[in-house]
């Protein structure tokens, strides 16, 4: 499972790969957090308010710090 954070490095987008990441080892699933800064990049995934959240290729939510929960909810 590849979970990526889209965003600039914000404390807000720093906040929702420490929730992922305790998502997926409180979902005992093996996941690579993946950084995405470049903003081409992160417009290529019609994200337009970060942070972001792509989960395996699908974006699953935008412009929010999802907690760690919620983000289980959607692995």
């Amino acid at each position: 499972m590849i979970i990526k954070i889209l965003g600039s490095g914000c404390k807000k987008c720093v906040a929702l790969g420490e929730n992922a990441k305790a998502a997926a080892v409180a979902a005992g699933k093996k996941a690579e957090i993946v950084k995405v800064t470049d903003f081409a990049e992160i417009a290529a995934y019609g994200v337009m308010s970060t942070p972001g959240l792509v989960v395996d290729e699908k974006v699953v939510s935008t412009g929010k710090v999802l907690t760690a929960d919620e983000i289980g909810k959607l692995l």
